[in-house]
């Protein structure tokens, strides 16, 4: 078992748990700790609490302190230096005509390091913009391919909801999203509606995927015979979420809930021929 807190490094990434010492650290506070890119400004997002062995990486790095006025000072000269960056990267660009998309840039806390994450449709290559980006910054510099996902995440926007993109806001890794997910929740499938700024499925359609196919155990499809408490009928159609069956019984439609179908002795469902 480990003491840790739980520290992120952008407002919707990755949480990273760092063993506090001693230290007397809250939520919300902001702290220096020691990663693996070099030394870090980070926000505590969980209090100190206890994991197992398996939800850590290990060794576990220590939180070298809790952060003063002159460390966000600090953070806040590295990013108009990354602004100065991102102009120069963009020029350096133009001029070595590479076929890539400029997205964002970072320094690292102790300026060892700038990182330039950018798309592009296929390999890039970049050993020549390198070379002058050194001798411009003379520092380590890192050039890193990244998706459309990873994009609208840096990039930020409203998504087709009205709301701002879920990715920039609180989702701190990507999980799988597959068009099934749109065709169990009954959604059209037509690529502008369920697609998000990205041009990738949007990840809303995992939300309540869970729920969907737990339903679909249980519920009988379309088309099918069930008995209800007023005899054989054909179920016509399905609320998925409320569990409700509408089936049809002779001339009439009905709606019934699976309680009230399995409140019966026997139930039967089987497929119309």
């Amino acid at each position: 078992m480990f003491n840790v807190v739980g520290v992120r490094f952008k407002k919707a990434g990755k949480v990273y748990y760092f063993d506090p010492g001693d230290l007397s650290i809250q939520k919300n506070d902001s702290v220096i700790v020691e990663t693996v890119r070099g030394v870090e400004f980070g926000k505590v997002v969980t209090n100190r609490k206890t994991v197992e062995e398996n939800d850590v990486v290990l060794p576990l790095k220590k939180v070298i302190r809790i952060a003063d006025q002159k460390d966000h000072l600090i953070v806040d000269e590295n990013k108009d230096a990354a602004n100065e960056a991102y102009r120069v990267c963009c020029e350096k660009i133009i001029e070595h005509q590479l076929d890539m998309k400029l997205v964002d840039v970072e320094y690292t806390f102790d300026r060892n390091k700038v990182i330039f994450y950018f798309t592009a449709d296929g390999r890039v290559d970049f050993r020549e913009l390198v070379k002058d980006l050194a001798s411009i910054f003379r520092t380590r510099i890192e050039l890193r391919q990244i998706g459309v996902r990873d994009e609208a995440k840096m990039l930020g926007g409203i998504g087709p909801c009205g709301r701002m993109l879920c990715c920039s806001t609180f989702l701190g890794d990507f999980e799988p999203v597959s068009i099934k997910m749109a065709k169990d929740q009954n959604l059209s499938l037509n690529p502008t509606k369920i697609s998000g700024l990205c041009g990738r499925l949007m990840c809303c359609l995992k939300y309540e995927n869970d729920e969907y196919e737990s339903a679909k155990e249980i519920l009988p499809d379309v088309g099918e015979t069930v008995e209800t408490p007023l005899g054989l009928g054909k179920v016509v159609g399905l609320n998925i979420l409320e569990r409700i069956l509408q089936v049809q019984l002779d001339e009439r439609v009905l709606e019934f809930t699976m309680d009230e179908l399995l409140s019966k002795d026997t139930v039967s469902i089987q497929a119309t021929e």
